[in-house]
C-alpha cells in the first residue's frame, strides 16, 4: 500500500523540473534535506534546536571553500560539507545533551550565535559579502553540472539516497532507542542505555545531513552567505517541520515544498511575505497541531481502529436457549 503513493511521487518528481522552474525544485530538494535533519534530532529524539543554521552554514561555506580553493570536485564538496556539519554538530552536541528542554534549545542558539559570529568575521568566509561566485562543477568529469536540469536530478538522487539511509536508522535499533528517549528518558535510562552516546550521535547525524544540504544548496545557487547561518534559518526548518508535521517521515519534505513555494510565490510581496508565513504557521497550528502529515495518520489510524472494531452482537432473549 505505501509502494504506489511513493511510486507516484517518484515519477512527479521526475516529470516536476520539465514544467516547472529546476533552480526551485533544487531549493525545496536541499531544505527537504535540511528539514528532515531537524526532524531526526527534534521530531525522533526530542531534542529541539534552534541553532541548526550552524550545521546547515557551516556545510554551505566548507563546500564553497573547496570549490573555490581546492579541487573544484562537487562531490569532495559535498563529503567536505557532510563533514563539517557532522563536526559542529558534535560540539554543539557534546555541550546541549548535558541539559534539557528549553535549556537544551537555548544552548542550540548560543553556540549558533558563535558560528555566525565566526562567519561574519573570519577572512576566509568574506564577511557579510559571502562567498560568491562557487562553481558547480562536473560530477565524475562527466556530467556538467551547472546545467540546472542536472543539477536537479543530482540532488534529487542525493536526497532519495539520504532519505533511504535515514529510513534504515529509524528502523534500527539505534532509531528505537531515540524513541525511547523522547517518550521517556528516564525510563530509557533505568533499562540501561547510555543516552548521553545516543542524543551525541543524533546531533551529530542530524550535523551531518544537515551540512550536506547547505554544501548541496552551495553547489546549486554559487554561493554562501551568512543567510544560511542566521537564526532566521533555524527558525524557517522548525517552521517547515510543524507544518509538515514532526515526528513523520515525509511531514518536513512536505513542510518544505510549502514553505519554498510560498515564499517564491509571495515575493512580490516584500517584506509581508513574514507576516502571510507567521499567520499561516499560527493557522495550521491552530488546526493541524500534529502538521499535515501527522494529522492525516492520526485520521488514518482512527478509521482503522474503527473498522478493526467487532460489533456488539445483539442480546439473546430470555430462556431462547432453552
Amino acid at each position: 500500500m505505501r509502494t504506489l503513493p511513493l511510486l507516484i511521487a517518484l515519477i512527479a518528481a521526475c516529470v516536476a523540473p520539465f514544467f516547472a522552474y529546476p533552480v526551485l525544485l533544487t531549493q525545496v530538494l536541499c531544505f527537504a534535506l535540511f528539514a528532515s535533519a531537524f526532524n531526526l534530532l527534534f521530531g525522533f529524539a526530542g531534542m529541539l534546536s534552534f541553532g541548526h543554521a550552524a550545521f546547515f552554514g557551516s556545510g554551505a561555506y566548507f563546500a564553497a571553500l573547496v570549490m573555490t580553493r581546492g579541487a573544484a570536485s562537487p562531490l569532495l564538496a559535498l563529503l567536505g560539507g557532510l563533514a563539517a556539519g557532522a563536526l559542529v554538530g558534535a560540539l554543539v552536541g557534546g555541550l546541549a545533551i548535558r541539559r534539557r528542554g528549553v535549556y537544551l534549545a537555548m544552548i542550540t542558539l548560543a553556540l549558533a550565535e558563535v558560528v555566525y559570529f565566526i562567519a561574519l568575521q573570519a577572512p576566509a568566509t568574506g564577511g557579510e559579502d559571502g562567498i560568491q561566485g562557487v562553481p558547480s562543477g562536473r560530477l565524475l568529469g562527466l556530467i556538467d553540472l551547472e546545467n540546472p536540469l542536472a543539477m536537479y536530478f543530482f540532488v534529487l538522487a542525493l536526497f532519495l539516497v539520504v532519505m533511504a539511509a535515514i529510513h534504515r536508522a529509524l528502523h534500527s535499533p539505534f532509531g528505537q532507542v531515540l524513541r525511547a528517549i523522547r517518550e521517556n528518558e528516564q525510563r530509557a535510562l533505568s533499562l540501561g542505555y547510555r543516552i548521553e552516546r545516543y542524543k551525541l550521535l543524533a546531533f551529530v547525524l542530524s550535523g551531518a545531513i544537515s551540512g550536506l544540504a547547505g554544501g548541496a544548496k552551495t553547489l546549486a545557487f554559487h554561493f554562501a552567505a551568512l543567510s544560511d547561518v542566521d537564526w532566521h534559518n533555524s527558525g524557517a526548518v522548525i517552521l517547515m517541520t510543524l507544518l509538515g508535521g514532526a515526528g513523520t517521515f515525509w511531514g518536513p519534505s512536505l513542510g518544505a515544498l510549502l514553505v519554498v513555494v510560498m515564499s517564491d510565490a509571495l515575493a512580490p510581496l516584500g517584506e509581508w511575505v513574514n507576516f502571510i508565513q507567521g499567520a499561516v504557521f499560527v493557522a495550521c497550528v491552530l488546526l493541524f497541531r500534529r502538521g499535515i502529515l501527522g494529522e492525516l495518520a492520526a485520521f488514518a489510524a482512527r478509521r482503522r481502529g474503527a473498522r478493526e472494531q467487532p460489533v456488539a452482537q445483539p442480546a439473546t432473549a430470555a430462556g431462547e436457549d432453552d
